[in-house]
């Protein structure tokens, strides 16, 4: 009986050596097919990774930044394969914890951080303090933009998080429903659930694109 209606995301296995968060690297053990034979499966994900790669490039803007693209593209593969993970049934959802979305944004954040200060010292100050702003205004600026800059990857795993929470939280409510409801309903329950786990798939590609998006954002400002 679930005492607490999120316990269903809390880690849990049925044996003594816990194996929830071995869903996060299955990712790395995909089939060879994806890369050793030119399948229809290859040819789709490389076309997603060239347009992630364009989109990317686009961003960061910089000639002398070459392979920068690679350290976002693989997050967003990481975070969208993670996505996907979830959405099956006995597989733990990792991306749905703050342990694993911190993990991600705060060490990120935190190297763009140092890597503007030391390099970019003139820029990163500059950037605390918006152009044309009035005299009178510039502490509270510095104050806002410090504070903005600062909560940046508490709000990513936030984001994360929470949109991953949420369309789980309504699948499983709706399926803990279907037991006390007669054919009619439990065929239109069933009906909602599949049009619901169509829409976590695109939430699962959307907020890993999201994610990654706003991190070469956050890159390409101490730059």
């Amino acid at each position: 009986m679930m005492t607490n209606l999120f316990s269903s995301f809390d880690p849990s296995s049925i044996s003594s050596f816990s194996l929830n968060w071995m869903s996060s690297m299955l990712m790395l053990s995909l089939p060879s097919i994806f890369w050793l034979i030119p399948s229809r499966w290859n040819l789709l994900w490389m076309n997603l990774i060239s347009t992630m790669h364009k989109e990317f490039k686009i961003l960061i803007k910089s000639s002398t930044n070459k392979g920068g693209t690679l350290l976002f593209t693989s997050l967003f593969t990481f975070i969208m394969m993670n996505n996907f993970l979830g959405l099956f049934p006995y597989i733990f959802t990792s991306s749905s914890h703050m342990v694993f979305t911190l993990a991600l944004s705060l060490p990120m954040w935190i190297s763009f951080m140092i890597f503007g200060w030391i390099n970019n010292t003139t820029h990163m100050l500059a950037h605390l303090v918006p152009q044309s702003a009035p005299s009178l205004l510039l502490p509270f600026l510095v104050i806002i933009e410090t504070t903005s800059n600062l909560i940046r990857p508490g709000t990513l795993a936030i984001r994360l998080t929470a949109n991953m929470i949420a369309g789980h939280l309504l699948l499983t409510l709706l399926g803990n429903s279907g037991a006390s409801l007669n054919t009619s309903l439990l065929s239109i329950m069933i009906i909602i659930q599949m049009l619901l786990l169509i829409l976590e798939s695109a939430v699962a590609m959307i907020q890993a694109y999201v994610f990654s998006i706003l991190m070469t954002l956050y890159s390409s400002e101490v730059n």
